[in-house]
């Protein structure tokens, strides 16, 4: 594991609380020098701790009112059925996430649809054709309660 001093931290802390400020307003929240953060970050990204920067999009914004999580089992009969299955779904658009688990369900699809006629259209007309599935729930988003992608650092 990584050993990270209180400075390494505080730097991620505030990263993560307002990951849109420029290196010398991250400086002055803080309590480093630019030059520091800019280091500082520059060794966090070369080392993994910091993979990437990314722009979050609110889903709904452009449209899209449903939210359907499905768990999937696969029928693993066929050696390649994990294999066939991710790559087909990776190739339906509007599934933003793919998981795979150990257990009973195999795999969690997270489907993003304009309305419920949208939903179905991509239901029917997508998921029910990917190949190898022995079972599908569809569980419907009704509220995230939390979402967070900070860490306790």
């Amino acid at each position: 594991m990584l050993s990270l001093d209180d400075t390494d931290r505080r730097l991620l802390r505030q990263l993560q609380a307002a990951p849109e400020l420029s290196h010398a307003e991250l400086a002055e929240r803080a309590g480093l020098s630019a030059g520091v953060v800019s280091r500082r970050l520059e060794r966090l990204e070369r080392l993994g701790v910091i993979e990437g920067y990314e722009a979050l999009i609110d889903w709904r914004a452009l449209g899209y009112a449903v939210e359907v999580s499905l768990r999937v089992t696969l029928d693993k009969a066929a050696g390649n059925a994990f294999d066939a299955f991710i790559a087909a779904a990776r190739g339906i658009a509007e599934v933003d996430e793919i998981q795979t688990f150990l257990g009973r369900v195999d795999v969690r699809l997270n489907v993003l649809a304009r309305d419920m006629q949208h939903y179905q259209e991509i239901y029917r007309g997508r998921i029910l054709k990917l190949p190898h599935i022995a079972d599908i729930e569809p569980l419907m988003l009704v509220a995230n309660l939390k979402v967070s992608e900070s860490l306790p650092i």
